[in-house]
C-alpha cells in the first residue's frame, strides 16, 4: 500500500525559508513514479505547485512560484523535499504530497492519485 508522509510546515516570517519533506513507501523496485506538491488555501481550490520524477531529472513548477521553490528528490531515503524561499502571505496553505504511477518523459501535474494528510504552511509577520 503507497504511503506518503509530509513534514516541515510551520510559521514563517515573510521573506523566509521553509523546506518540507515527504517520505514515501509502498513503490516497489523498478516503479516508474512521480512525486508532486499540491497546496491548498482557505476558500480557495487545491493548486498544484511542482513535481518530480523518480527516473530522470525532469521538474515542473507552477507559474506562482518559479525562481522560488525548489523540488529535489533523495532515492536512497524515498524522499522528496520542496525548499521554499522568499514566502509570501499567499504562499500559506495545507501542503500535501501526492504520487502516480506513470512513465512519461515529463512530469505533468495532473491525476495524482495517492495523497498525505498535508502540512500546515503559515506565512505572517
Amino acid at each position: 500500500q503507497l504511503q506518503l508522509v509530509e513534514s516541515g510546515g510551520g510559521l514563517v516570517q515573510p521573506g523566509g525559508s521553509l523546506r518540507l519533506s515527504c517520505v514515501f513507501s509502498g513503490f516497489t523496485t523498478g516503479d516508474t513514479f512521480a512525486i508532486a506538491w499540491y497546496r491548498q488555501a482557505p476558500g480557495k481550490e487545491r493548486e498544484a505547485v511542482s513535481c518530480i520524477l523518480n527516473y530522470n531529472d525532469n521538474t515542473n513548477y507552477a507559474e506562482s512560484v518559479k525562481g522560488r521553490f525548489t523540488i529535489s528528490r533523495d532515492n536512497a531515503s524515498n524522499t522528496v523535499y520542496l525548499q521554499m524561499a522568499s514566502l509570501k502571505p499567499d504562499d500559506t496553505a495545507v501542503y500535501y504530497c501526492a504520487a502516480k504511477r506513470t512513465t512519461y518523459p515529463d512530469c505533468v501535474l495532473w491525476n495524482f492519485q495517492y495523497w498525505g494528510q498535508g502540512t500546515q504552511v503559515t506565512v505572517s509577520s
